[in-house]
């Protein structure tokens, strides 16, 4: 009896330690004080009815179903758990509503066509038109264009017959190549004189000195003696792809009178032109059809992308008058960058 009581306990302590439930427990207990503590019956005394047991299947179910509670309290912590992951689903799902009422179709609203977009672009230009491809490139090229003079005397500074000055071609236009004040122009317009002057398109005025020369082309490289702040360089592009009909514009002094802008497109390429007096032969010249008179000689000429292309150096005609009709010419820039001592293209 003390061995079946001791293993009695410790089963007892075996299951109050697990989780069974209490109908387990119960059953337990009641196998523990039962038929081991029944008195023997005494000789002839009628044995004592035993109770009536339970189904064995109903205590295999309440031993094997697990109970709601639990469930229903697992599923709270997680909630807790994913308290903010479940605010952003449900944040997310009342945008996209959101949404859907904004955005989507609503009774008697038309829809925006191709059409309505067209018309609001063009009312826009209307209103604020686009500046033109030939604004845009002297806008680009203005900053390195300088105004060139060559004086005779050690006097003055060449603001005095201008016009005069550009008859005798000793006024012309020059561009900055190299923002240490190395310009190119033509020949022409610096050959024999004394002096050279140079004036910025911020109004700096210099002396210039002659630093190179190319007679075959009519290019002279000039150097300023002293220089504007933040100057800027034009950037020059080769002639390889240019080709007749490119527009092009021409920046100068005509005249004296600028800077001016004219436009216009290329004509021709690789062309020939002898000067008036016919002491020199000049090739591979760009033909342009841009406007450009006496004072002009030297500037550059521009494509639309704001990128030097070519020297003005002369027009073409037949006249006395020495004015523009139609013809000018241009030395490609690999021509004159050479002349300055800079690789070519």
């Amino acid at each position: 009896m003390p061995a079946l009581r001791a293993a009695a306990g410790i089963a007892r302590d075996t299951v109050a330690r697990s989780p069974l439930p209490r109908a387990a427990l119960g059953a337990l207990a009641d196998h523990e004080q039962g038929p081991a503590l029944q008195p023997l019956a005494a000789p002839g005394a009628a044995r004592p009815r035993q109770p009536r047991r339970a189904d064995a299947s109903a205590d295999a179910s309440a031993v094997t179903s697990p109970p709601l509670a639990p469930r229903i309290s697992r599923l709270r912590t997680w909630a807790r758990r994913q308290r903010s992951l479940l605010a952003a689903l449900a944040g997310a799902l009342v945008a996209t509503l959101a949404m859907v009422l904004v955005l989507g179709p609503h009774p008697g609203q038309r829809l925006i066509t191709q059409d309505d977009i067209d018309k609001a672009v063009r009312a826009s230009l209307e209103k604020e038109p686009l500046p033109s491809a030939a604004a845009r490139a002297h806008e680009a090229i203005a900053p390195s264009v300088v105004r060139v003079v060559g004086l005779m005397d050690e006097s003055g500074s060449g603001d005095d017959d201008a016009e005069q000055r550009a008859m005798e071609r000793s006024l012309g236009t020059g561009v900055v190549i190299i923002d240490n004040g190395t310009i190119l122009t033509n020949l022409h317009v610096v050959a024999g004189s004394k002096r050279v002057m140079v004036r910025f398109a911020n109004g700096h005025e210099s002396e210039a000195r002659i630093v190179g020369t190319q007679p075959e082309n009519d290019l002279a490289v000039l150097r300023a003696s002293s220089l504007p702040d933040d100057l800027e360089a034009a950037t020059m592009r080769s002639t390889s792809d240019l080709r007749p009909g490119d527009e092009v514009i021409a920046v100068g002094h005509p005249f004296g009178i600028g800077p001016s802008v004219s436009a216009g497109v290329v004509s021709g390429l690789r062309r020939e032109f002898r000067t008036p007096e016919g002491e020199q032969k000049l090739t591979n010249l760009i033909q342009f059809d841009a406007a450009a008179n006496p004072g002009n000689s030297g500037g550059p000429l521009v494509t639309m992308d704001g990128h030097v292309v070519g020297i003005v150096t002369a027009i073409l005609n037949p006249g006395e008058q020495r004015t523009f009709i139609g013809i000018g010419f241009a030395v490609p820039i690999e021509n004159a960058a050479s002349a300055a001592g800079m690789p070519p293209f």
